[in-house]
């Protein structure tokens, strides 16, 4: 190995990559090793089944983006839990956060990782309910000239560990807080998995609007599956539970390893916003 790769491999494992660990005269030298690259991994707090924690989310979202930025280093911001969570307002312990507050919270967040360096920001979205949200605020960004760039990461098949991971999976209905979920939790917090109480409540769909027809409504989640849980069989498994994180960690490290070392969004950014404040001139 090169002595410079050798050199900054022994620095790294040497700097935190948590942004809470770090000093704040160590920072510059983060920023610098993480090539201006940040990952904020988005929980939300909500139900998830009668048996893994209100926290399940974000517990997931910060699990995987620590075993990418070990593979690749970043900075990970620190816990994040403003998420899109509307449909689970009627159950204990939900936080839903204003239109408002969302979006400022993110944007600001944003703000302050450019103005700290860190002008490639990731989203790793740990929350089914944020999908629409982070795609809206990433379009978003082409609405007004930025210093920085935002990603959201999507996972995608992995080669590798997908055969295995689908001969380890039994449910045949697995959503929210179902077998995926619950053996995941099982790896990162199993002290918070109340095994006891998997099969207290249905996760069923329970089909309340099959008739409504060739439209969406937002109580649809709360029509299907009103307990906020979705699965037939939530039993843990271990193995399983291991290759989903890694499989989505190392997916992650790729995509922070070429925005570490490839300008191309920005670039286009730049051009885009310069064509977009004169598009009549060719």
């Amino acid at each position: 190995m090169p002595y410079f790769l050798f050199a900054q491999q022994t620095e790294q494992s040497a700097l935190s990559f948590k942004w809470e660990e770090i000093t704040s005269p160590q920072f510059t030298r983060a920023v610098t090793l993480a090539g201006g690259v940040c990952v904020i991994p988005m929980g939300v707090i909500e139900k998830h089944g009668p048996h893994l924690p209100l926290g399940t989310d974000m517990f997931e979202a910060r699990e995987t983006a620590f075993r990418a930025v070990q593979k690749e280093y970043a900075i990970v911001f620190p816990p994040y839990f403003m998420g899109q969570i509307f449909e689970a307002r009627h159950q204990a312990g939900t936080l839903a956060y204003s239109n408002d507050l969302l979006w400022k919270m993110l944007e600001e967040t944003c703000n302050e990782l450019s103005r700290n360096g860190l002008k490639k920001i990731i989203l790793k979205n740990g929350h089914g309910g944020n999908s629409g949200f982070l795609q809206y605020f990433c379009q978003s960004q082409l609405a007004s000239r930025k210093d920085y760039i935002v990603v959201l990461f999507r996972e995608g098949n992995d080669q590798v560990n997908g055969p295995e991971i689908k001969s380890l999976k039994k449910a045949k209905v697995d959503g929210h807080a179902g077998e995926e979920e619950t053996s995941m939790m099982s790896v990162i917090r199993p002290d918070l998995v109340d095994q006891d109480a998997i099969k207290s409540q249905s996760g069923l769909n329970q089909n309340r609007l099959d008739k409504l027809p060739f439209g969406y409504t937002g109580i649809w989640w709360y029509a299907d599956y009103p307990n906020h849980y979705a699965s037939d069989v939530a039993q843990p498994s271990k193995r399983l539970g291991e290759l989903l994180l890694e499989s989505e960690a190392s997916q992650l490290a790729v995509l922070i390893k070429y925005l570490k070392n490839n300008n191309t969004v920005e670039e286009l950014q730049e051009e885009f916003n310069k064509r977009a404040d004169n598009p009549v001139i060719k």
